[in-house]
């Protein structure tokens, strides 16, 4: 796998991490209301829950690419619509990264873990998301350290970002900053998305 190629994964998994949704809500949730600690257990759980469904996608993706191309590459166009479906609804709302941020009640450390890994296992939109993914990297990466890097890169954005995340809400005082700012950040993952799609139908 060339660095161009993984710059281009690093580039999905960063706009799928930070796209508003049920993760953040919960990271959010537990960061607010347990403190740091607890925001950063739910967030390595949740990346632990992401790195499952990573591992097992690119198995099964690998498995259809070997015995029938034809359905792989419909599954790469089905990939490339979701990635632009996901970037039209971002462009679309209004201010999800805001509506996302709600505090809750503190909890255990053991319940902040669960939620992490049950809100990425249970989410199908998940698996949908790395469907469209890894159809366009598991035909370049044969490789077992390219297959690797391909499952340990959405792994290890995932618990950076929400790390992040807890380590912000760690102070309460930034949420003023990131309502304001959360019509942009939907904004900039909307179009970047859809130029990704677009990409992929050009280059399939």
């Amino acid at each position: 796998m060339t660095f161009s190629i993984w710059l281009s994964l690093l580039m999905i998994c960063m706009l799928g991490a930070m796209s508003p949704g049920p993760s953040l809500a919960v990271v959010a949730q537990h960061s607010l209301a347990g403190g740091r600690l607890h925001g950063v257990v739910t967030s390595w759980a949740h990346a632990a829950g992401v790195g499952i469904y990573a591992l097992l996608t690119l198995l099964g993706l690998a498995v259809v690419l070997k015995q029938s191309p034809t359905l792989f590459q419909v599954m790469t166009y089905a990939g490339a619509a979701y990635l632009a479906y996901l970037g039209f609804n971002a462009l679309r709302s209004k201010g999800g990264v805001a509506a996302k941020l709600a505090a809750g009640e503190p909890s255990s450390l053991l319940v902040a873990a669960r939620d992490g890994a049950m809100i990425s296992l249970l989410n199908p939109k998940l698996a949908l998301f790395f469907l469209a993914l890894f159809s366009q990297f598991v035909a370049i990466g044969t490789e077992l350290s390219s297959r690797a890097i391909i499952v340990a890169t959405p792994l290890l954005v995932d618990g950076l970002w929400y790390t992040l995340i807890a380590f912000v809400l760690s102070n309460p005082r930034v949420l003023d900053k990131l309502r304001m700012k959360a019509q942009l950040i939907d904004r900039l993952s909307g179009v970047v998305l859809i130029l990704l799609a677009m990409r992929v139908v050009v280059q399939a």
